[in-house]
């Protein structure tokens, strides 16, 4: 599943002419272009799909749905750790079950 997750932006640089911004998502940080959004300032939130920032968000309202889909586990689906997620499409292709 592919969710669009609000975010709080810690920093933003010019990238090869692109707005560019390091964004944590609940304790996950991931980079995210600023194209739709080139005015978003630190300390602001926005939803992010795709690696895009696509709508500003109030603070409240990114802290509702972050808490909500952690309670969910959709965070750990989402953003779970590419390590383990490789582990696991190993094995699935040479047969074994996991554990």
């Amino acid at each position: 599943m592919c969710l669009a997750v609000p975010g709080r932006v810690l920093g933003v640089e010019e990238r090869d002419g692109t707005r560019m911004a390091t964004v944590d998502f609940g304790g996950v940080v991931k980079e995210v272009c600023l194209e739709y959004l080139p005015d978003l300032q630190v300390g602001e939130y926005a939803i992010v799909h795709v690696g895009f920032a696509l709508q500003r968000l109030d603070e409240e309202s990114a802290r509702r749905t972050l808490e909500l889909f952690e309670n969910l586990g959709m965070l750990q689906e989402e953003f779970g750790d590419p390590w383990e997620q490789a582990e696991g499409a190993a094995r699935t292709e040479a047969g074994e079950v996991r554990p």
